[in-house]
């Protein structure tokens, strides 16, 4: 793939630079959550996650929603490169060219973290939203923060027309990807968006989306039964809990003890993790993996 500089090696995906105003994304068969890196990789998983990605940025493209997508094969996709700025204070509503420090986070359910939040108001787990909540949290922080909009406006050089036209862009994406995947017999709860200005201040959708690893699917037949089963990485995310390894981490963090380290995933739902990956790409693009 010609010359390249590794930028950034996150939990899941290496970023290189190519030296010619693009960058490469190389999709890793890793998994994490809860900010932890499970030691077990998953077969097959970077290979989908890209296919997804690259399928959804192509559909953004008939919407005439701009994105930084230039191609993908196998697991690696290359995508248009924007200026990384960490320091708060050197962002402005002037600046232009760079990854704009906030993710995007739209929810269409009471699920994951908004339960924690809403159980005590009465709200059930799997109740649909009577409208879409769409909310802003950090992007380059060691853990993602939940900010309130006035928050989210300073800290990311934002107006508050460029905040609509934000909150605009992730329900016109996901109106069209919830219609598309309840075709195909999912339900689509809930997924972080993320964005950068271009050198005109021009609005483009960046990094990936529409995955299992950014977004929670649903089976739509078994909801309707009062089922909710997972078609995401919220999969692994349920396993956690259920071995008490998210409480233990939980309150460690709490406490400000170390944190334990995450134990890997059986041989078995390795195998299981792997495959439903493989089946929710299917089932989202309708095409043969």
């Amino acid at each position: 793939m010609g010359d390249k500089t590794l930028l950034r090696k996150g939990k899941v995906k290496e970023v290189y630079d190519r030296h010619d105003g693009t960058l490469e994304f190389v999709f890793t068969d890793n998994i994490s959550v809860f900010d932890k890196v499970i030691p077990t990789r998953i077969p097959h998983k970077g290979e989908v996650l890209c296919r997804i990605s690259a399928f959804w940025f192509r559909k953004c493209e008939e919407l005439g929603i701009q994105t930084h997508f230039l191609e993908a094969d196998g697991n690696r996709m290359r995508v248009k490169k924007f200026r990384i700025i960490t320091d708060y204070g050197a962002i402005d509503r002037q600046t232009a060219d760079y990854v704009i420090p906030l993710e995007v986070i739209a929810r269409y359910y009471v699920a994951g973290s908004l339960y924690e939040r809403l159980q005590d108001r009465g709200m059930e787990y799997g109740q649909r939203l009577p409208e879409p909540l769409v909310e802003f949290t950090t992007k380059f922080e060691e853990h993602d923060r939940h900010l309130t909009e006035e928050e989210a406006l300073s800290i990311a050089g934002l107006s508050p027309r460029e905040a609509e036209d934000i909150k605009q862009a992730v329900l016109d994406i996901d109106g069209y990807m919830n219609e598309k995947v309840a075709e195909r017999g999912l339900i689509h709860v809930d997924g972080k968006k993320e964005f950068a200005f271009d050198e005109e201040r021009t609005l483009v959708v960046v990094d990936t989306f529409g995955t299992p690893d950014e977004d929670r699917f649903w089976d739509r037949e078994k909801y309707r039964q009062g089922v909710f089963e997972e078609r995401s990485k919220e999969f692994v995310r349920s396993h956690y809990r259920s071995t008490g390894y998210y409480d233990a981490l939980k309150k460690a963090r709490r406490e400000g003890k170390p944190e334990p380290d995450i134990p890997p995933l059986p041989a078995d739902m390795t195998r299981e993790v792997s495959r439903l990956y493989i089946d929710i790409y299917e089932q989202i693009t309708g095409e043969e993996f």
